[in-house]
């Protein structure tokens, strides 16, 4: 094994559960992992990147929703037009707490008009919309632009994974292409190994031209039990290392390891109202599940000596 984690991580109980197990499935010994089963699995928002007031892409959603309640005053009328148009960032973000506690009402509303919004919408089009947003966007309340509120002591964290021969994948309830073209700069994470949520696609071709439209419908969405569907139909191994921050990654970490093989689940707490944000919401299962089981809890608080990394370019 080689240099331990990054600067961004500060002496104590968190760091050294992480180092600990990578010098153990690393050594040649009881608890040595074979390098292609050294599966490591994160989730995004909240985890590898800032997700309060709202997670980034319900950003860049509204702006899409707003432009069309613009263009049909009836929308203005509708959730989740409506929040868009007057920027009720406070109904949008409730509507995530609210599927992480089972109710999803307001998540149905929001899944309708994303379909609707990028219906027959091509990937290369949708991808260069997901690009020009990075490009000017900013965060709502840190002052600082989005292609900045990557974490960097989760980036340190990949870093030294891949120095240690693990596959990093990242497993998320946001959509997948929307994470790809910004994933390789923030992350270095290349778009094959990220999984996600997705419209459903359809394929044309006319004239000698052929395009993979979105439909107006859901492919999956990959959050809660439906993550490690997922990873074992995207990996078809059994991830021996997770990361995630909410209840809804709880079976993405249950799903990580087996009896009697080595293991690690680490949880991110957000508890740092001076350099982020301080909320328990939407993860008080988890975080008992953490504590029952002896995960590994990261305070941003204690744990991290700082928080975001630079903007990429």
């Amino acid at each position: 094994m080689g240099a331990g984690l990054g600067g961004s991580w500060a002496d104590g109980s968190s760091r050294s559960a992480i180092e600990d197990f990578v010098g153990r499935v690393t050594a040649r010994g009881p608890d040595f992992v074979e390098p292609a089963d050294r599966v490591a699995v994160f989730d995004n928002d909240g985890t590898l990147w800032c997700e309060k007031p709202m997670p980034i892409q319900l950003d860049f959603t509204i702006r899409r929703l707003a432009e069309m309640a613009a263009a049909d005053p009836d929308l203005q009328q509708t959730q989740p037009w409506q929040a868009a148009h007057e920027h009720d960032l406070t109904w949008l973000g409730a509507a995530m707490v609210k599927h992480y506690h089972g109710d999803d009402a307001d998540l149905k509303l929001l899944m309708g008009a994303i379909t609707r919004a990028f219906d027959e919408v091509s990937v290369e089009d949708y991808d260069a919309r997901v690009t020009a947003f990075f490009d000017g966007a900013d965060h709502p309340t840190l002052g600082r632009p989005y292609r900045g509120c990557g974490y960097a002591p989760m980036v340190e964290l990949l870093r030294y994974l891949e120095a240690n021969e693990f596959t990093i994948y990242i497993a998320s309830g946001g959509d997948r292409d929307f994470m790809r073209p910004i994933a390789g700069q923030l992350y270095g994470v290349p778009p094959e190994r990220i999984i996600g949520s997705a419209l459903g696609l359809s394929y044309r071709a006319e004239e000698g031209r052929t395009e993979l439209l979105y439909k107006a419908a859901m492919d999956f969405f990959d959050d809660g039990p439906e993550k490690p569907v997922r990873i074992w139909s995207r990996i078809g191994r059994r991830p021996i290392l997770s990361v995630g921050n909410s209840n809804g990654d709880l079976p993405m970490l249950a799903f990580s390891g087996l009896p009697g093989r080595p293991s690690l689940r680490v949880l991110i707490l957000h508890d740092d109202a001076d350099r982020e944000f301080d909320y328990v919401a939407g993860a008080e299962q988890a975080l008992e599940e953490a504590r029952a089981n002896k995960w590994t809890v990261v305070s941003m608080k204690n744990d991290w000596t700082s928080v975001f990394s630079p903007a990429v370019t």
